[in-house]
């Protein structure tokens, strides 16, 4: 395992971490003694880094991280989420009584004394610019309840827009081989501002396994049902913003990426860790067969630089035209 500084933190995170939607919930059926096994041979292979939110069933991955980790505290960082559990866009739902509140509850969730990244969990760009919301994060992090904070972003705008508060050390971010907007100008001027990037859905809710079929059916709880045009949040967070069957024939066109690493999973991964501004990606996982070819990805080669300009004319040509939502 490498690992790389989250900006200009102390916090020192597996290139290859793990994001824990799939096993809270959202993602069809779960098996927690299979979640809890796939912690384990995560953390066997080095990972020290996992994100979760209040609202991944309901607490349920934070409570699953917590039985994981036991005992572990100070070697295993844990990022989690807050405000979704509310309405995001009112106000009152970032004051400092209801942040403070929905920090108690996910302490107690994670059974920690302290998060070590606490992040807003996709907030309106209203609450990014009004800003107060970071005042009562640095007061939480004054007290000691919180070690680091970020936002997790759905706009290059926002993570710019977040940039301007120097408190803010992390960006979540969706990128992935169908999502390279934010390569352009929000990295480099994160990665000048000392502010890490963590990258979520790399692998394009699945579609970048290269495994479905336009045919392919999932669960009626998958949010790759009941969201796949937006219907219950940003579009962007399912398939990155594709109509499923477009991305189904658009992961056809870059089965060549597979060549020489293994599979399409593996080499979408080393793809967004060739990127020196990434701190790391999250992929998700439910089981430890996924928790293994995630980590695949750290053995294959790098991608050369004609490969990199055929993917970037491949994006441009035939995919960014394709990706709905705000971006």
């Amino acid at each position: 395992m490498k690992y790389r500084q989250l900006g200009s933190t102390e916090l020192s995170v597996s290139e290859v971490s793990f994001g824990t939607w799939a096993i809270g919930g959202s993602w069809g059926k779960k098996d927690d003694s299979e979640s809890l096994r796939a912690l384990d041979r995560a953390m066997e292979a080095g990972v020290n880094f996992f994100d979760t939110a209040d609202v991944y069933g309901d607490g349920h991955s934070e409570q699953l991280l917590a039985k994981a980790t036991k005992g572990k505290e100070d070697s295993i960082h844990i990022a989690t989420k807050f405000c979704r559990a509310g309405d995001i866009h009112d106000p009152s739902i970032y004051s400092e009584a209801s942040v403070r509140a929905y920090c108690e509850q996910s302490l107690k969730r994670l059974e920690r004394e302290r998060i070590d990244l606490y992040q807003i969990h996709c907030p309106p760009i209203a609450i990014l610019r009004d800003g107060s919301v970071f005042e009562v994060l640095d007061k939480l992090r004054a007290e000691g309840k919180i070690r680091e904070y970020g936002v997790s972003v759905e706009t290059v705008e926002e993570g710019l827009l977040c940039l301007q508060y120097p408190g803010v050390k992390a960006l979540q971010v969706i990128y992935n081989l169908f999502r390279q907007k934010p390569e352009q100008e929000l990295f480099p001027q994160a990665h000048a501002r000392g502010v890490g990037i963590l990258v979520r859905l790399p692998l394009a809710s699945g579609l970048l396994t290269g495994k479905f079929s336009e045919t392919a059916k999932f669960d009626a709880d998958d949010h790759r049902t009941y969201n796949r045009n937006g219907e219950s949040f940003n579009v962007g967070e399912t398939f990155a913003g594709l109509p499923f069957e477009k991305g189904v024939s658009l992961s056809r066109s870059l089965h060549w990426i597979a060549e020489g690493r293994g599979n399409m999973t593996r080499a979408s991964l080393r793809w967004i860790l060739d990127n020196p501004n990434i701190t790391c990606v999250i992929p998700g996982f439910k089981n430890t067969a996924q928790v293994e070819d995630n980590l695949g990805a750290l053995e294959v080669p790098s991608f050369t630089d004609a490969e990199r300009q055929r993917i970037e004319q491949f994006y441009k040509r035939e995919v960014h035209e394709h990706i709905r939502g705000a971006y």
